[in-house]
């Protein structure tokens, strides 16, 4: 009866430890970003030039710019470097 008890202690023990731990299974957050732009596409004609320098910032994107050419461009802040 000894082994019985023992055996009956072990099977809740390892029940409760299950139950416990099923709780706690989590997923890690999924990351989105904050600001997502449209993909862009040179106009007709406009031959793709690839950035000289990196971002000067975060929001920034290439974009093509009708009088100056290629260059950098915020939604709030505008062209990079003045252009207007």
């Amino acid at each position: 009866m000894n082994t019985r008890m023992i055996r009956i202690a072990g099977l809740l023990s390892a029940a409760a430890a299950v139950v416990a731990v099923s709780g706690c299974v989590v997923t890690p957050p999924s990351v989105r970003p904050a600001y997502v732009e449209p993909a862009y596409a040179a106009p007709p004609g406009v031959v793709y030039v690839q950035p000289t320098y990196a971002s000067p910032g975060p929001g920034y994107a290439w974009e093509y710019h009708a009088h100056y050419g290629w260059g950098w461009r915020h939604p709030q802040y505008g062209w990079h470097r003045g252009w207007r």
